[in-house]
């Protein structure tokens, strides 16, 4: 047998999410060098690593066991490039993060001076639903999870990172000839949802049902950036997080509506599980935050107070 380690890499990832397409898109290949890597993988073996049950892969039990067995085998080869940084005297390890869809606008800049500082410690984040996050945060798939609503089930640690606030948007073609009701707003427009359980959606439905509106015409889409389009283009209003729509803003495609009782205001949290050993590399970054996080608050995100008028961060 002569299989590489770019092979065992590939061969785990499809296992993991049982996709070629996918797995190509997550390690930035192409999908027929996915392919090829994966048959010659297999060519390796008289056991088949896989199956295809109309137009769904599955992973063989064989498979299971090889892809355990590839894990193992990458971890060890992890685990020598970390020894070699740490007796170099440099922080070493990965540092593995699960965010909330809309965390994503959030994270990457409590997270870029960091790494720059710690070149041997290999950064790994997950932009996924609230449910996915929270998920892997209970089975120990990652050092932390960036969430604005606290899992009720689980006992966790959290760094309060910065406020996120959620306005009442529309695109820039909606006029009103005076100022609009609430009820106008939520009663009279199509009102634009995210999927059951995003925190985004917990906190229009709160809001509405505190304020006795009634809505009627809903649409639900699953991800921020599909429900930013759906307003951009007219399709309807929503209740939106000002982080993700700073440039939609500057370029005028989107307004901001004002409503009493808006924004609403939450916050995004770096939690972790109270039972959790940290790894030296995470527990750095935790002192990083502890240490960095109102600077970075500031130099990053100060556009923020341009639309809270005597309001701080």
């Amino acid at each position: 047998m002569n299989y590489t380690l770019h092979q065992l890499q590939i061969f785990l990832k499809i296992a993991q999410i049982q996709s070629v397409t996918k797995a190509a898109e997550e390690l930035h290949l192409t999908q027929p060098a996915v392919s090829f890597q994966l048959k010659n993988f297999q060519d390796q073996f008289p056991i088949p690593l896989t199956e295809v049950v109309g137009r769904k892969l599955y992973i063989t039990d064989f498979g299971k066991e090889m892809a355990q067995a590839a894990e193992k085998i990458i971890n060890e080869v992890y685990a020598i490039n970390y020894k070699t940084l740490a007796y170099q005297g440099e922080l070493s390890g990965r540092l593995k993060i699960s965010v909330v869809s809309t965390g994503k606008y959030v994270m990457p800049y409590f997270l870029s001076s960091f790494m720059k500082l710690n070149q041997g410690v290999e950064l790994i984040i997950d932009v996924t639903n609230k449910a996915r996050v929270v998920e892997s945060l209970e089975l120990n798939e990652v050092d932390f999870a960036l969430v604005s609503v606290l899992p009720k089930k689980l006992k966790v640690e959290r760094v309060q990172l910065m406020q996120n606030r959620l306005f009442f948007v529309a695109n820039k073609e909606l006029k009103f000839k005076t100022a609009p009701t609430k009820k106008k707003l939520f009663e009279d427009l199509p009102l634009i949802y995210r999927e059951q359980g995003a925190a985004t959606r917990n906190a229009m439905e709160n809001f509405i049902s505190k304020n006795n509106l009634s809505v009627r015409k809903k649409i639900e889409l699953t991800s921020n950036e599909a429900v930013k389009q759906a307003v951009i283009s007219g399709l309807g209003c929503s209740i939106m997080p000002l982080i993700g729509i700073k440039n939609e803003l500057k370029n005028q495609d989107l307004q901001i509506v004002p409503v009493k009782g808006l924004p609403i205001s939450t916050a995004w949290n770096l939690i972790w599980l109270k039972s959790k050993k940290l790894s030296p590399a995470a527990l750095a970054y935790l002192d990083f935050i502890k240490a960095e996080k109102e600077g970075i608050i500031r130099d990053r995100f100060s556009w923020i107070n341009d639309y809270l008028p005597n309001q701080d961060l």
